[in-house]
């Protein structure tokens, strides 16, 4: 509400301004007009003087009637002093006031020197007329009274100068200030309606004035507005474009048909450009290897249909040299959304993809070395087995050797030698030599000792038969799971635990630890035989491990095999030393490790290899001292890695996984 009246109240007094302008302007431009008017007035009168009576006789003297000297002299005084006014102070009340004055004493005077006739009259009408130039109704009031005085006066003292007459009655003059009433009212009415004019005038002026600023500052504010935008503008542009000739990408343009519209220097670079000219208004489709140029084509389409795309694909320079780019491309509108070219930013990937070519081939070696790791994990499990083995095969290769050393058969021999040399007199020997007596009780004696020694040497045999076949059937293991990787193939994963706990028996009961086995019925999957075992074989010696550096006497692993949706799960928990909560993110990168003479290299590879497999491996700890669970999670049917498939159920959550 403020502003608004505010603004009123501006376009009332600039109205009143106006309005006291364009009066002032009116009341010099009439005082001008009747200082002109009331000298050529006076030159009339006269001329008038001169013609009417110019001179009077008396007897026979002639001179120059008085009339003339009154034209003269006293027309003279009536116009000088209002012209004065007029020329020095035009506009002011003064000066129209003395001129009203003075326009009434030049009427009477005309009116005078005419001999009061009818006709000069009207020159009193016609002043009044004049006077409304003014647009002052207060000088014809000055007029009027000026008049009325004038013909009241004359009227009854002169009347042959007022009305031509000699007498007449003296309210004579009343009829004609009547009639310069009459007058007056229309003027007075005329005078009215031009002021209200005049007023409404000014009152349009000052409203289209001030229509005219507030358009003119707004002109201004916007054009002050559109000069910081139009220099804004011009610096983002520069700004736009000193980005993106400093810009290290590529950043271009190109049209519908494959047409190269803008590149940036980066991009000339790559392509091996000189100039601008040598590559805008081609073909950018020339520029890319002719096996990616479908892909490309295929990419600027998508753009057109208003798609963002991602792509890598070669290029080949003007000067031959190839190069890997990623580009980022989108559709760039217009302001009224429609598609105008294809944008992008192109990188040079080259180098990337030449150490993703050294990281896939340092990844197969790594993979070959994790092979080869968890052969010589396998194997050294098989040595540890055989070694223990091989010591009960020792002990029992030297009990039989020191039953086969200490044996009395070596006595028969004796015996036999004794029969022989008595061979004549056998039966005299038997009976009546003392030590042919004694041959039969030492047979029967020997007889007993050599089935005892017998049976020893049978039971340690047969000890060291199945001695013999466990090493046969360990090693037979070792060259079933020595096969080449990388063969799918259907696998019972209670029969590959219970391998697994087969290699490590010797070491669980060397260390006192207790195997817990909770296995479900699942359903074969179908994987990696040897790269599973692997892994399992890992898991276990790290529990194992764990459980010896926690110095429990209750050392104690758990092996859970269940089912769940689509998918099984094999689960190795130990009550060891546990996993800090900061270590579990870490656990299967590359290289780490808390063990003093570890390579960080066992979890690392088995977490790939399970991806590969289409499965996870998670870790689960509770805190030091607290045990860890590591669960491997596989699908029953072969998976694509990295995919979802069906099974995303069955992985477990809120665990640290790969």
């Amino acid at each position: 509400m403020t502003k608004p009246t505010h603004q009123a109240d501006a376009v009332a007094a600039r109205t009143a301004a106006l309005f006291e302008l364009s009066q002032n302007e009116i009341h010099r431009r009439a005082d001008r007009l009747f200082a002109n008017l009331m000298i050529v007035q006076w030159l009339a009168g006269i001329g008038a003087a001169l013609w009417i009576s110019p001179k009077t006789w008396i007897g026979a003297t002639s001179q120059t009637h008085w009339h003339v000297w009154a034209a003269i002299f006293l027309g003279g005084a009536i116009t000088g002093l209002p012209v004065y006014f007029a020329w020095h102070r035009p506009g002011r009340v003064l000066t129209r006031h003395t001129i009203a004055v003075a326009q009434m004493l030049m009427s009477a005077l005309l009116i005078h020197l005419t001999g009061g006739r009818i006709e000069t009259h009207f020159h009193v009408f016609g002043s009044l007329a004049f006077f409304a130039f003014y647009r002052d109704w207060r000088v014809l009031l000055t007029a009027t009274v000026v008049v009325a005085l004038d013909h009241a006066v004359r009227g009854i003292y002169w009347p042959l100068s007022a009305f031509g007459v000699l007498t007449t009655s003296p309210w004579r003059w009343i009829e004609h200030a009547g009639w310069v009433v009459f007058e007056d009212t229309f003027l007075f009415l005329m005078i009215r309606q031009s002021i209200k004019d005049m007023f409404e005038v000014a009152a349009r002026r000052a409203g289209l004035e001030a229509l005219n600023a507030s358009i003119e500052h707004q002109v201004a504010v916007r054009t002050s507005e559109l000069v910081a935008a139009n220099q804004e503008i011009r610096a983002g542009e520069h700004r736009l474009r000193t980005i993106l000739e400093t810009q290290s990408q590529c950043v271009k343009q190109v049209a519908a048909d494959g047409t190269l519209l803008a590149m940036n220097r980066a991009g000339l670079a790559f392509v091996e450009a000189d100039s601008i000219e040598q590559v805008v208004g081609g073909c950018v489709y020339r520029i890319v290897a002719p096996e990616h140029r479908e892909m490309f084509r295929a990419l600027n389409e998508a753009v057109f249909r208003g798609e963002n795309r991602t792509s890598e694909f070669e290029i080949i320079g003007l000067k031959g040299t190839r190069r890997w780019m990623q580009t980022h491309a989108c559709a760039l509108r217009d302001l009224d959304g429609n598609i105008i070219s294809h944008l992008a930013v192109t990188g040079d990937i080259t180098e990337r993809k030449r150490a993703e070519a050294e990281l896939a081939k340092a990844h197969e070696e790594l993979l070959t070395t994790s092979r080869m790791a968890g052969m010589a994990e396998v194997a050294t499990g098989v040595l540890h087995n055989v070694g223990n083995v091989l010591n009960s095969v020792n002990v029992s290769a030297t009990v039989v050797a020191d039953a086969v050393r200490k044996s009395r058969g070596a006595n028969l021999s004796k015996v036999a030698a004794m029969l022989r040399e008595h061979e004549a007199e056998l039966g005299t020997f038997i009976t009546m030599d003392p030590k042919g007596r004694q041959v039969p009780a030492f047979l029967g004696l020997l007889a007993e000792n050599l089935g005892t020694e017998r049976a020893t040497i049978l039971q340690e045999l047969e000890q060291l038969q199945k001695n013999l076949q466990h090493i046969k059937d360990v090693v037979s293991m070792q060259q079933c799971y020595a096969k080449v990787s990388g063969v799918t193939e259907t696998v019972n994963l209670g029969g590959l635990l219970a391998d697994t706990l087969d290699m490590n028996a010797a070491s669980f009961q060397r260390h006192d630890v207790e195997i817990v086995r909770e296995f479900e019925t699942v359903p074969p999957v179908s994987t990696d035989k040897h790269k599973l075992l692997q892994i399992l074989v890992n898991l276990v010696r790290n529990a194992k491990q764990a459980c010896d550096e926690s110095g429990r006497a209750d050392k104690r692993i758990t092996l859970r095999l269940t089912a769940a949706a689509g998918c099984v799960r094999v689960s190795v928990a130990d009550n060891g030393v546990g996993i800090p909560p900061e270590n579990l993110g870490r656990i299967f990168n590359h290289g780490f490790t808390t063990k003093k003479t570890g390579h960080g290299f066992g979890l690392h590879s088995s977490a790939n290899a399970i991806k590969e497999m289409g499965g996870t491996l998670t870790v689960h700890s509770d805190g030091p001292g607290l045990g860890t669970t590591f669960t491997v999670t596989l699908p029953v049917s072969p998976t694509r890695p990295g995919s979802s498939g069906n099974t995303a159920a069955c992985f477990p959550k809120n665990l640290i996984s790969v």
